[in-house]
């Protein structure tokens, strides 16, 4: 259990992304089919089966838990998942349990979030208008969403902001996202739009608004610097000269960031990928479920889906075509 996991391009492995319910409260255009099809209960792991699952990843090395769906927050008592987590935070064996989420439910759990132990999160806002949020996550409520943000807040957890980059959607936000973060005290990410699931080719390359022409624009209003820092996950990061701002971007499609992965992503049935681009996958949920009183196969299992993990993706928009598109949606590897 003490060897630490290391992949063919000798990459440690130290963050595990977790998706714990492929079930959300909205229907982002991007990411889901408005009438999507969800997993019978008894293919979940259990919230017991999801902490044993963690814990062995951590007696491998990992030190970052990333708490995804869905939406983490809509699955039943998901917070007795969160308390037992909290141990390893105490132990030091976790250096950081985070949480990505649409904001629908932080109203609720905010406080409970931050006596777990969680310090930062990521909230998924791609636009500042009333009805256009309607628009884009078909279900959601913008109003609902900022009182979770004043609510993280509160609670002392630090909020990054991630939006998709879409054109013809958010262009005209920019600098207002820009200068409401900054308002906030909370940093930005911008994401570019993936080729994940199948929502029309027509409507994906429709979507698409690069980031390196959303730099360019950034730059009309500010002076923007590279800096060096790196916070262990894909995103590279500008400073706003003007505000001090720290601007993120994460560009799987123009810039490939996967030479230093050092990330794999469970689902809620225990399937590990290896790479969020590429098919390949591991059943982690037979050898847990079959080896109840030991670990050893699981973590035979986990090491033999590591020796597996591809030096990258194959997204590719510049054909004018969608190449390395993934057949499953966002929501079922949790992004």
């Amino acid at each position: 259990m003490t060897v630490p996991l290391i992949d063919p391009f000798q990459r440690a492995i130290t963050y595990l992304r977790v998706s714990v319910t492929d079930r959300c409260d909205f229907r982002c255009v991007y990411c889901m089919a408005e009438n999507m099809t969800f997993l019978p209960k008894k293919e979940l792991l259990t919230l017991e089966e999801l902490d044993r699952m963690c814990s062995t990843f951590i007696g491998l090395g990992v030190e970052k838990l990333r708490i995804t769906g869905g939406e983490p927050l809509v699955r039943r008592e998901i917070m007795t998942f969160f308390n037992g987590m909290t141990r390893h935070l105490e132990a030091g064996t976790l250096k950081e349990l985070t949480v990505t989420t649409n904001g629908s439910q932080l109203e609720r759990f905010a406080d409970q979030l931050y006596a777990a132990g969680v310090r930062r999160i990521n909230i998924s806002l791609d636009t500042l208008d009333e009805q256009k949020f309607a628009d884009i996550t078909r279900w959601g409520r913008l109003p609902q969403v900022l009182r979770g943000i004043d609510a993280a807040q509160r609670a002392g957890i630090r909020v990054k902001i991630n939006t998709v980059a879409l054109k013809g959607f958010n262009e005209d936000e920019l600098f207002d996202l820009v200068a409401w973060c900054d308002s906030r005290d909370m940093d930005l990410t911008f994401i570019e739009v993936m080729p994940m699931g199948d929502i029309g080719n027509e409507q994906r390359l429709g979507q698409y608004w690069k980031l390196s022409d959303l730099r360019e624009r950034l730059a009309e209003n500010y002076t923007v610097l590279d800096i060096p820092e790196r916070t262990g996950g894909p995103a590279r990061y500008v400073k706003l000269l003007e505000t001090g701002q720290k601007i993120g971007f994460i560009t799987p499609l123009t810039h490939n960031f996967c030479e230093s992965c050092n990330r794999v992503r469970l689902t809620c049935t225990g399937e590990l990928f290896m790479c969020l681009g590429q098919e390949d996958v591991a059943d982690l949920r037979g050898p847990l479920r079959n080896s109840p009183k030991s670990d050893e196969p699981l973590v035979d299992a986990i090491r033999a889906a590591i020796d597996r993990k591809p030096k990258g993706h194959d997204f590719d928009y510049s054909r004018q075509s969608i190449e390395g598109q993934m057949s499953r949606h966002m929501s079922h590897t949790g992004g």
